[in-house]
């Protein structure tokens, strides 16, 4: 039997939240659980001996299609999502040092994107988002 991450243990995620110049945020909406449905910043599981900010990197260059250079801690989110019975630590960067263009890259786990200014976010929002959020104001 394989044991998930989430699933059948706290798994170690991570998520990036992308501010262009205009200082809006790109969100996607997730077609999966945790939170399907809802909009949140890219992101996802870390890998055993990898940096998390690697993982963020390399999880929102998977989901967008961006180049992404540096980027810094912004914050540390835990979620348990009794809804989906998954439990979460995620460790959350920012950046707006990036190049390219979003474009929808998993359209089997994100049905759409867009860029949103910090005042007039989409509904709902993930809980990590809405962490990120926070700590963004």
């Amino acid at each position: 039997m394989t044991l998930r991450p989430g699933v059948d243990f706290p798994g170690v995620g991570t998520g990036l939240v992308i501010r262009n110049a205009d200082g809006h945020i790109l969100l996607y909406k997730r077609l999966r659980a945790p939170e399907a449905g809802f909009w949140n910043i890219v992101g996802g599981k870390v890998d055993h001996l990898e940096h998390s900010a690697d993982a963020a990197r390399r999880e929102a260059e998977e989901e967008t299609g961006l180049t992404i250079h540096s980027v810094d801690f912004l914050c540390l989110s835990e979620q348990i999502i009794q809804a989906d019975r998954q439990h979460w630590v995620s460790v959350i960067y920012r950046t707006d040092d990036f190049t390219g263009e979003p474009r929808l890259t998993e359209p089997d786990k994100l049905s759409e994107f867009g860029w949103f200014p910090l005042d007039a976010l989409p509904a709902p929002l993930s809980a990590f988002t809405q962490d990120a959020i926070r700590f963004l104001k």
